[in-house]
C-alpha cells in the first residue's frame, strides 16, 4: 500500500486516532499535513514522523472556525501544491441527556464533528478534481450507526458523516475520487479514557473479539482506503469495532 508521492491532510492529528493516522500515512510514504488546535503537540508529532524518515508539517487549526479551516488548508495547498488524501478525524463530545442538553453543546459537537468535514472537503476538492484523483475518509463512529443514550449530539454528528460520505461519493466518483467512512467501535483514546471502568468492562463483554481497539487499528483501515488497492471502493462504511456491530 505505497502512498509515495501523495499528500495527506489529517484533522484532529494531535492525539488519538488522528495521531495514529498521521504516523501510519507517513510510514506508507505520504507527506502529511497535520492539523489541530494544539500546535505544540503537532510539532512533537512532526518531529516523531521526521525521526522515522517521514515528511510532515503542522498547521494550527480549530476546525469549528471556518476562517481557520480555509486559512490552514490554503497554507497546506501552497506548501505542497496539492492534497490527495483528506482524513476528517477531528471530533469532540459534550454528553448529556437531550432533555438537559444545552443548545451550545449541541452546536459545538455538530460544528466540530460534522460541519468541519463539509468545510474541509470544500477546500480540498478543487485540488482533487483538477488532478482527477483523490481520497476522502471520514471518521465516523459505531454510535453513528446504533445511537447511544446521552450522546444524541455525538451520534447525530457521526451519522451525518455517513450520509455526507455517501452523497459525496456519488458527486465525485466520475473524477476518480473515492469517499469512504471508517466507523470505529471502542478505541483506547483520551475520549474513551473518561468513561467509567464499569462501562468499559461491560463494553468489552459485548465485543466478540474480547478487547478494546487501538488507534493503530483504525489507522490501518484509513491507509487501506487511501491506497490504490481500494480504488474500487467508494460510499462504503468500514467498521473497525471488533464485531461489536455486524451487518
Amino acid at each position: 500500500m505505497s502512498l509515495e508521492g501523495r499528500v495527506a491532510l489529517v484533522t484532529g492529528a494531535s492525539q488519538g486516532i488522528g495521531h495514529a493516522c498521521a504516523q501510519a500515512l507517513a510510514r506508507h510514504g505520504a507527506t502529511v499535513a497535520v492539523a489541530a488546535r494544539n500546535h505544540q503537540k503537532l510539532e512533537e508529532l512532526v518531529s516523531q514522523i521526521a525521526a522515522t524518515g517521514g515528511k510532515a508539517k503542522s498547521f494550527a487549526m480549530d476546525v469549528a472556525d471556518e476562517a481557520q479551516v480555509k486559512s490552514a488548508i490554503k497554507s497546506a495547498l501552497a506548501e505542497f501544491g496539492k492534497i490527495d488524501i483528506l482524513v476528517n478525524n477531528a471530533g469532540i463530545t459534550r454528553d448529556q441527556l437531550v432533555m438537559r442538553m444545552k443548545r451550545s453543546d449541541w452546536d459545538a459537537v455538530l460544528a466540530t464533528n460534522l460541519t468541519s468535514a463539509y468545510l474541509s472537503i470544500q477546500q480540498v476538492i478543487g485540488s482533487m478534481l483538477k488532478q482527477r484523483w483523490g481520497r476522502i475518509i471520514n471518521i465516523s463512529s459505531v454510535f453513528g450507526q446504533t445511537g447511544q443514550a446521552g450522546q444524541a449530539n455525538y451520534a447525530a454528528s457521526k451519522a451525518g458523516l455517513i450520509g455526507l460520505t455517501m452523497a459525496m461519493a456519488r458527486e465525485v466518483a466520475s473524477r476518480n475520487i473515492t469517499v469512504n467512512a471508517v466507523s470505529p467501535g471502542f478505541i483506547e483514546t483520551s475520549m474513551t479514557a473518561a468513561l467509567s471502568e464499569e462501562f468499559k468492562q461491560n463494553a468489552v463483554k459485548s465485543i466478540p473479539l474480547g478487547r478494546v481497539g487501538k488507534p493503530e487499528d483504525v489507522a490501518s483501515a484509513v491507509c487501506f482506503l487511501a491506497s490504490e488497492e481500494a480504488s474500487y471502493i467508494t460510499g462504503h462504511v468500514l467498521n473497525v469495532n471488533g464485531g461489536l456491530l455486524m451487518g
